[in-house]
């Protein structure tokens, strides 16, 4: 296989791991998002006893399910981001110290931007994607674990291991009330960005000069031209 500096052969830059953290990651927000939805405006059931209905149980299990799923899920991709290949690092480590990371940076921002006719080619994710990848979604994600795992433990009670080590969030952020409204918020923060990681990671697939979108697939960057 040619270098990755080549950019002319496929480089393999997705290893298992990662692309099974990433399709069950996003199955566990869409259940997150869909539950949290439900358990903010709950479904009305207006027959029979409410003893025969545990419809809001399978939904806080579910949603609670799908929190575990996403916690360890995260804990996993920090792991392999450490022993997986140097674009696992990516998701953790933007490059901000290099210069030419930088310039890189710019560059996509006026190519999103419709400003310069083409854009560079990147093995791995490129800056703005990477930046974007850890501001948004690694530091959201851990805003909604703690959150989610403070209001969790408040239901488990005092003396649960989730009161235990996430109990301080409720004082610190302003009491349980103000938790379940920016919990909430944070819903509609990670709806807003998986959207529009959904449609930058399409356009990309169809516009840049390498695969994007079955990369994740099959873990392979296949470039559509030789030039560098």
């Amino acid at each position: 296989m040619a270098s990755v500096d080549s950019f002319s052969e496929p480089v393999y830059v997705y290893e298992k791991p990662v692309r099974l953290w990433h399709w069950v990651n996003a199955l566990a927000i869409v259940v997150l998002v869909v539950t949290g939805f439900l358990i903010a405006w709950p479904p009305v059931v207006t027959s029979g006893e409410a003893s025969d209905h545990y419809l809001m149980g399978y939904i806080r299990f579910a949603h609670f399910s799908a929190g575990y799923v996403l916690a360890v899920g995260l804990i996993g991709r920090a792991y392999w981001a450490l022993v997986g290949n140097r674009y696992a690092r990516e998701l953790f480590a933007p490059r901000i110290h290099d210069v030419h990371w930088w310039q890189a940076l710019l560059h996509e921002v006026r190519w999103y931007l419709f400003l310069v006719e083409e854009p560079r080619k990147h093995a791995g994710h490129n800056p703005l994607a990477g930046l974007a990848m850890f501001l948004f979604y690694v530091l959201g994600s851990l805003f909604m674990i703690a959150t989610g795992f403070a209001l969790y433990g408040e239901g488990l009670g005092t003396g649960s291991w989730a009161a235990n080590a996430f109990g301080w969030v409720l004082p610190a952020l302003g009491g349980s009330q103000q938790v379940h409204s920016l919990h909430h918020l944070g819903m509609w923060y990670l709806v807003i960005f998986t959207l529009v990681h959904v449609y930058v990671a399409v356009r990309e697939q169809h516009l840049s000069r390498q695969s994007v979108t079955t990369t994740m697939i099959d873990g392979w960057r296949v470039w559509k031209d030789e030039r560098p």
